[in-house]
């Protein structure tokens, strides 16, 4: 069941108090933050709220336009500014993904550390220390991914863990390894203290394996030199969690679309964690987007990458229109400038696609599919082609139709194999971006794309983003600009 939808988003929960007499009445439309926190069930709808934070198009519905700044795809429309990144146009002042990333990460952190404060000082009877234990791990996870999307983009940016006021509103940026030393710790508490009980049978709240596999994923990110060199600690610490996933109760689901398909996602054993959707009221415009207006279109580069007999081409991507079969067809209303869409994420019921149409998919932000992914990437590096590497990848491919892999290959050429099978395996998940950008490879790919609809201009500067300038300008010169910008 979708226990934790709704995600009525409570202004009361980031309320502050004020020093005036005028504003410190309180508003006649909203909860004050002194008539809030008064309850179990308070913290509960706060707790809604904060899940809510997750539900932005950068991180959802519209996480399929991230492969469009890559070898992936072309966003026609420009969603996120997508095509003056592709081209090389990242600066300060720039907008979309360059600036929100950092805007609403840090709305969604102010509100966890809010709500943060206020558990530990509460004291009612109605909540036990388990009760808080809990909920204060579910909110440290979703700091920890809000950290995580800020590390990825920007690397050193200000660490705030507590509410801040009008005397401390103004934060430095913390070095690059403090900022991932905040997202770690936040992971490992979610780790220590959620329960331990698989995420397809906890109503839609994060689980301890949850935390694992973000934590996993973030291991990654940070696992490669500037040299492509594997960093042997790191990847020692993600192989731990890797094993420990790969030997759970999760598995790949014998169906590859059961796993974006509303009908087949509640106690789906593929999924780990999920953004929750239910419609009407809490929806996406998915298959508007995808299936009428063509928000990303793939190359054609990427769809030859699909060896011969691949199911998931047929089920990633549709050409010219999307056909289920048995005349179920929809003709999009948008140019199609490629020739190609993509299917991955549409629902074949809910047919025309259009302004009326409202999808109640969730967002599948981590799934056994990637574990394996990455378990056989660690196992690799460290070790070479191993039988459980083939086993891993193997099992990624058989499910598609696809033979075992030729026994007898290298490293290398697993290592090749590997990022392959990721590209498109998780295709239009949102990770290929920043797949390129921690192998260290995203200026030799990008700028060698012949058939980009747009040419492509990736510059080494572009591992870490600039700060928004807005930010910097209201920051009093307590918050620098990252280097080169």
């Amino acid at each position: 069941m979708k226990n934790i939808l709704s995600y009525i988003l409570v202004g009361s929960v980031i309320a502050l108090g004020s020093c005036s007499d005028f504003m410190g009445k309180n508003p006649t439309d909203q909860l004050s933050s002194e008539l809030f926190w008064k309850s179990r069930a308070d913290f509960d709808n706060a707790l809604t709220a904060i899940y809510g934070a997750m539900q932005s198009e950068y991180y959802a519905a519209g996480a399929p336009n991230w492969d469009a700044v890559t070898d992936n795809g072309y966003g026609q429309h420009n969603y996120y500014g997508s095509n003056g990144i592709v081209q090389g146009n990242i600066f300060p002042s720039s907008g979309g993904y360059i600036s929100d990333i950092y805007i609403s990460s840090y709305q969604a952190i102010a509100r966890i550390n809010i709500f943060l404060e206020n558990l530990e000082e509460y004291e009612g009877s109605d909540m036990t220390g388990s009760n808080k234990e809990q909920l204060a791990a579910e909110a440290k996870f979703i700091r920890g991914f809000f950290y995580f999307q800020l590390y990825q983009a920007y690397g050193a940016v200000p660490v705030v863990t507590v509410p801040l006021d009008f005397e401390t509103q103004f934060q430095a940026k913390s070095p690059k390894s403090e900022v991932f030393a905040q997202l770690v710790a936040d992971l490992e508490t979610a780790i220590a203290s959620l329960p331990d009980t698989p995420y397809y049978s906890g109503g839609g709240h994060a689980v301890k394996t949850s935390a694992q596999a973000l934590l996993l994923r973030a291991y990654m990110f940070d696992a490669f030199d500037s040299k492509n060199t594997p960093n042997v600690e790191i990847m020692s610490k993600a192989n731990i969690l890797s094993d420990e996933l790969v030997n759970s109760n999760y598995k790949l689901a014998e169906d590859f679309t059961s796993v974006f398909r509303a009908g087949s996602q509640e106690g789906n054993e593929e999924i780990i964690f999920s953004i929750k959707f239910l419609a009407p009221n809490n929806s996406t415009a998915m298959d508007q987007w995808y299936g009428d207006w063509v928000v990303v279109s793939p190359l054609q580069s990427f769809v030859d990458e699909f060896e011969e007999g691949d199911q998931r081409l047929s089920q990633s991507i549709y050409t010219d229109y999307v056909d289920w079969g048995d005349g179920n067809i929809h003709s999009p209303s948008n140019n199609r400038p490629t020739g190609y869409g993509v299917k991955k994420f549409l629902t074949p019921d809910l047919i025309p696609y259009g302004y009326a149409t409202r999808s109640e998919q969730d967002w599948v932000l981590l799934r056994y599919a990637d574990v394996l992914l990455m378990h056989a990437e660690i196992e690799n590096e460290l070790y070479g082609p191993s039988e459980e590497v083939y086993s891993a990848v193997n099992a990624i491919r058989n499910r598609s139709g696809l033979d075992n892999l030729p026994s007898g290959l290298s490293k290398e050429q697993m290592r090749d194999i590997i990022r392959h099978e990721r590209r498109i395996e998780i295709a239009f998940e949102g990770l290929r971006y920043y797949d390129l950008k921690r192998w260290k490879i995203a200026g030799e790919i990008l700028n060698n794309v012949e058939d980009g609809v747009i040419p492509f201009n990736f510059e080494d500067k572009f591992y870490e983003w600039p700060l928004p300038q807005s930010e910097i300008d209201k920051s009093n010169g307590v918050l620098i600009q990252n280097e080169n910008y």
